[in-house]
């Protein structure tokens, strides 16, 4: 199993998006990702969804120092 290196910054960020009945979506942030030797990446969830769906998207300009 690849170690996880807590110096880098995630490449991707888990969201859990959730659609209204009217078209809205909630995106709350559950997690994030980090690219491994062999093209994969390790994910640490802070929480399992129980409905919708995860949604992994880059880091936003003004999310590059949050980790």
């Amino acid at each position: 199993m690849t170690k996880q290196n807590n110096d880098k910054k995630p490449q991707l960020y888990a969201y859990q998006v959730r659609d209204t009945e009217n078209g809205d979506s909630f995106w709350n942030r559950i997690g994030a990702a980090w690219p491994t030797k062999n093209n994969g990446f390790t994910i640490q969830l802070d929480c399992i969804p129980m409905d919708g769906r995860i949604v992994c998207q880059p880091p936003k300009p003004e999310q590059q120092g949050v980790a």
